[in-house]
């Protein structure tokens, strides 16, 4: 059986998700390299890293930096955006990384965490991002907060880009947040073509668990890139930062 997110980052992901601005990424950057406290050519991996905003912006800042994805269409686009070829892509799942390791720092950013469905599966990421730490490195994991997402959860909303019709429907059911995505073309006549986001909700102390289970620790919680502090009724985000252990 093919999984949603094997599916639903091609093409059309890049039709959906346009808006995100290059701008955001380097201000998003600037506050991670504070956070992470990283010294000059720094060895930084960006897992799951998309179309490739943030690996520039830290390659832009002077890091040594490895993007990694699961999409090729994703992956085709940050590497067409890296005219000067200054960062290392590579095609691979989150779970098992084909890398030795020796970074200073992982970020895995926006939410690309929780895709699977069970806890074992999300482990195993963590795990991965252990083995990639050198002993001391540091890492963040950038994650939805729960409570606030499920407080804000807008079920139903539509839109246009570039003539097609883009109508998303989101519910939050057994411990998932799920978006399903309806786009059509009006022109063509064709029926709507279609795509489904699931991740899995985790609160503050739960995904805490996990990371200590894994061997990461936690040294701080922010609910943005504006904040410094996380609240669980206002915070938007809940970003973890910490670091794998001297031993």
């Amino acid at each position: 059986m093919t999984e949603w997110y094997e599916k639903s980052f091609g093409e059309d992901y890049l039709l959906v998700y346009k808006h995100r601005d290059v701008q955001g990424a380097y201000q998003e950057v600037h506050k991670m390299i504070n956070w992470l406290k990283l010294e000059p050519k720094s060895k930084v991996l960006d897992l799951c890293c998309g179309m490739g905003r943030h690996s520039l912006a830290l390659a832009d800042a002077g890091f040594q930096v490895t993007g990694i994805d699961l999409s090729d269409v994703l992956l085709r686009e940050a590497r067409n955006m890296d005219t000067e070829h200054r960062v290392e892509w590579y095609h691979a799942d989150m779970r098992e990384l084909p890398l030795k390791g020796g970074f200073d720092a992982v970020v895995n950013l926006f939410t690309s965490f929780g895709y699977f469905r069970e806890d074992g599966e999300q482990l195993r990421v963590l795990r991965a991002i252990h083995r990639m730490l050198k002993p001391g490195g540091s890492y963040i994991i950038d994650f939805m907060n729960t409570a606030y997402v499920t407080r804000h959860l807008v079920q139903h909303s539509t839109r246009e880009s570039e003539g097609q019709n883009i109508e998303e429907f989101r519910k939050i059911q057994d411990g998932f947040v799920q978006k399903d995505i309806h786009i059509t073309d009006p022109a063509s006549g064709q029926k709507p073509r279609i795509y489904q986001e699931r991740v899995k909700l985790y609160t503050r102390e739960q995904l805490r668990d996990l990371l200590h289970e894994a061997g990461l620790v936690v040294d701080q919680v922010h609910g943005g890139y504006d904040e410094e502090k996380y609240d669980e009724q206002t915070s938007p985000r809940m970003i973890f930062v910490g670091h794998r252990p001297e031993q």
